[in-house]
C-alpha cells in the first residue's frame, strides 16, 4: 500500500499522511474502505506505533479518515476522488469555453465561488 524512504528529509509520519491522503483523493482508496489498524501498519513500515498513529490523527483532522473503535479507522464518506472531480471541472471548461471567458475569466470565477461570494 505504502512505503517509507528512511533517507528522506522528509518525516516517516508525514510520508505516511502524504501518501494515504493521496490515495484517498486518487480514489484507490474508497469511502469507507478501512485502513490497517495503526499497530499492523506501524509493523509492517518498520516505524514506531505513535508514528502511525500520528499520521491517522492528522489524516482524521482533514476530514479524510474517520476513526471508531469497533470500526477502525476508515475513508470518510463524501470524498470526491481526483477522477471525479476531473469530470466535474471538464464540464465547467467547455462550458466556459462556449461562453467565450477567457482562462482568467473562469479562474476569477472560480476564486469567486471558493471564497464563498458570488462572482
Amino acid at each position: 500500500m505504502i512505503s517509507l524512504d528512511l533517507a528522506s528529509p522528509v518525516p516517516p509520519t508525514e510520508q505516511v499522511r502524504q501518501q494515504l491522503a493521496g490515495l484517498i483523493r486518487a480514489g484507490a482508496l474508497a469511502a469507507g474502505a478501512r485502513l490497517p489498524s495503526v499497530r499492523q501498519l506501524a509493523s509492517d513500515l518498520g516505524v514506531a506505533n505513535g508514528t502511525v498513529a500520528k499520521a491517522y490523527k492528522e489524516l482524521e483532522g482533514a476530514g479524510l479518515v474517520s476513526t471508531g473503535r469497533a470500526a477502525g479507522t476508515r475513508v470518510s464518506e463524501g470524498q470526491a476522488s481526483a477522477a471525479e472531480l476531473g469530470a466535474g471541472v471538464r464540464g465547467i471548461v467547455a462550458q466556459a469555453r462556449a461562453a467565450g471567458l477567457e482562462l482568467d475569466e473562469l479562474v476569477g470565477l472560480v476564486a469567486a465561488h471558493w471564497q464563498g461570494r458570488d462572482a
